[in-house]
């Protein structure tokens, strides 16, 4: 009979006191430190990474804060210069632009007009700041009466009729300058639809960063005070995906890939880490998630409230986002994120 021999557990007395060692292996040896702990850190964020969004309005000299997103504001052309100024001193190197125009109809004509606020923010901030990645919202629900993203027959959506009113809209912001126009509409075929036109206007150098998998989310409703946008009636979820649904989203990305888009985005962020996860590991490809209105929101909220840690929870949730596999993050906190990851 074969005897086997267990080796004892290391042992140390301290202060005339034994105790067992255990294994060997101790992962805490690589968190003694704040040095150690940057020296094995898996995933980080950078200033380069983030994306601030700006709400662009009629008007000059105006800085108007939206009252369920302290900290946010509806600006002027001239104030969304100088916060865009502000934010590249900060470290943040893109921004994203939402247009609330001071007339809306039906078909949300003043989208594609080239003296609209969005257009002209462009150009403005392209001339002030060359440096700065401008990427603009294509979609019309700024711009109807109705706060809907298309173009209405009675209460339904009229899908191909809004693609081309978004085409008109997307082109209208390449001819002004804009690098990447994002479509968020979520209607059939119309990344393929900007993608021609842009390529047959001669801007095939303009980027499409699709709002692939866009939820039906609750988590929108700060962002309607922002840009005047909440539906007159019923909601979004005709064209807006379920939130119960995952391989749908997979379906919505490799479409939108087929047709042309450069970038894929999943929105909202932190309710769908999953959707991210899976979306970067099945295409590889550049990844964007928007951290909306509503969780910015709830980490105001539960600071002022004295409840949160706001600048932890607000690092925490965008290194979350980050680590499920996002390669662009979209926050209403990238100037205060920026500033902390650069020690200002």
């Amino acid at each position: 009979m074969t005897k086997t021999v267990t080796a004892p557990l290391p042992r140390a007395t301290t202060k005339g006191k034994t105790h067992d060692l255990g294994l060997l292996a101790r992962p805490r040896r690589l968190r003694g430190t704040d040095g150690i702990r940057d020296l094995v850190r898996e995933h980080r964020l950078a200033p380069a990474r983030l994306v601030y969004p700006l709400f662009i309005c009629e008007g000059t000299s105006i800085r108007r804060e939206v009252s369920s997103m302290p900290g946010v504001y509806q600006l002027s052309v001239d104030e969304a210069v100088r916060e865009t100024a502000a934010a590249r001193n900060d470290g943040v190197q893109s921004v994203l632009l939402f247009g609330l125009p001071a007339d809306k109809d039906g078909t949300g004509s003043v989208a594609a007009d080239p003296e609209a606020p969005v257009q002209r923010a462009i150009r403005a901030i392209r001339a002030e700041q060359p440096d700065v990645t401008v990427i603009t919202d294509v979609c019309l629900c700024e711009y109807t009466d109705h706060g809907h993203c298309g173009i209405l027959d009675g209460e339904h959506i009229l899908n191909d009729v809004t693609v081309e009113h978004l085409v008109a809209a997307a082109v209208s912001h390449a001819e002004a300058g804009a690098h990447i126009v994002a479509p968020s509409d979520m209607m059939d075929g119309r990344v393929g639809a900007i993608r021609r036109a842009l390529d047959a206007g001669g801007h095939q150098d303009v980027v499409i960063m699709s709002y692939a998998a866009k939820y039906c989310s609750a988590f929108y409703g700060p962002f309607r005070d922002a840009a005047d946008s909440a539906p007159a009636f019923g909601d979004r979820r005709t064209h807006q995906m379920d939130p119960a649904n995952v391989e749908e989203a997979l379906r919505e990305v490799t479409l939108d890939l087929e047709e042309g888009a450069d970038i894929v985005m999943v929105k909202p962020a932190l309710p769908y880490l999953d959707v991210i996860g899976r979306v970067k590991r099945q295409f590889r490809r550049p990844t964007a998630a928007y951290q909306v209105s509503g969780e910015y929101a709830m980490v105001k909220a539960a600071s002022r409230l004295g409840w949160l840690d706001e600048e932890r929870i607000m690092m925490e949730s965008l290194t979350s986002i980050g680590r499920a596999g996002a390669d662009i993050i979209i926050t209403y906190f990238a100037r205060d994120a920026a500033r902390r990851l650069r020690g200002l």
